[in-house]
């Protein structure tokens, strides 16, 4: 059993489900109209453009073009997070890559090598969705991570250099601020698997279970996701900010202020 496809004027009555929001949003004159109609196009552009590249890739399922796809996910992710946490990217570009790439890898070779046992790691049908999953957490894990850290330090630098001031190494005088950061980014995600089936469905469960699967496949698909996602989230965010400090921080251990892309 395969899912039900979806034609081209059953996705169109699909937008008019807008009609709420757009309602909603023009009573109360709240101003995003147009931000949410450039978001709905780009949207469904990018979309459309990626699945028909997806089977391309799908078809041909080359391993080195299996890989240069997720690559260029990482690097698009890692570019989308220096914008959102409002830092230059020349200071994080290589470690947010590094902290990216680990984050993926490691959890995505566990799921596919060890948990479903693919003979073929690089197997497009599991690599691309489990690791775009997989990058997706980890991306929104960095942006709250990073802009937490860095901006805590800017907002407690009297704290943090008072730390300094009475002898503490810089490693000991970022700890505190690690700590807070850590737990602010992996937060989200204990909190959805401890709700998790009871408040809602969630997207791989429910892909599987759509694709034909019984419903305890599924689960164990769930389960197995959502370790892979907290790992590669608690990877990627301590392995962003750790790499990062030794270019964001004087000699002295004064965090520089030209990283801000405000400044």
């Amino acid at each position: 059993m395969n899912a039900i496809d979806i034609g081209p004027w059953q996705l169109a009555v699909g937008y008019i489900l807008l009609i709420f929001p757009l309602a909603i949003i023009l009573w109360y004159r709240i101003g995003i109209v147009g931000t949410l109609l450039v978001s709905v196009v780009r949207m469904t552009v990018q979309l459309l453009l990626v699945g028909l590249y997806l089977q391309f890739i799908f078809e041909y399922n080359s391993i080195y073009l299996n890989t240069a796809w997720l690559l260029v996910m990482i690097l698009v992710a890692d570019v989308s997070i220096a914008r959102r946490c409002g830092l230059r990217l020349r200071h994080f570009c290589l470690p947010m890559f590094v902290a990216l790439a680990a984050g993926t890898a490691i959890p995505l070779l566990v799921f596919l090598g060890v948990i479903l046992r693919r003979p073929n790691l690089m197997d497009a049908q599991y690599a691309i969705p489990i690791g775009g999953m997989i990058l997706g957490n980890c991306l929104r894990a960095d942006i709250i991570g990073l802009k937490g850290f860095y901006q805590s330090i800017r907002d407690r630098e009297k704290v943090f250099l008072n730390s300094l001031a009475q002898g503490a190494r810089l490693s000991e005088a970022v700890r505190p601020f690690i700590r807070d950061a850590c737990k602010l980014a992996l937060t989200p995600t204990i909190a959805t698997m401890a709700t998790i089936g009871l408040v809602s469905l969630p997207g791989m469960m429910t892909g599987v279970i759509l694709g034909g699967a019984d419903p305890m496949t599924a689960i164990k698909y769930q389960i197995a996701i959502m370790i892979a996602i907290f790992s590669g989230t608690a990877i990627t965010v301590w392995l962003a900010i750790n790499l990062s400090i030794k270019a964001t921080f004087t000699h002295y251990g004064i965090l520089e202020k030209t990283i801000f892309s405000g400044k």
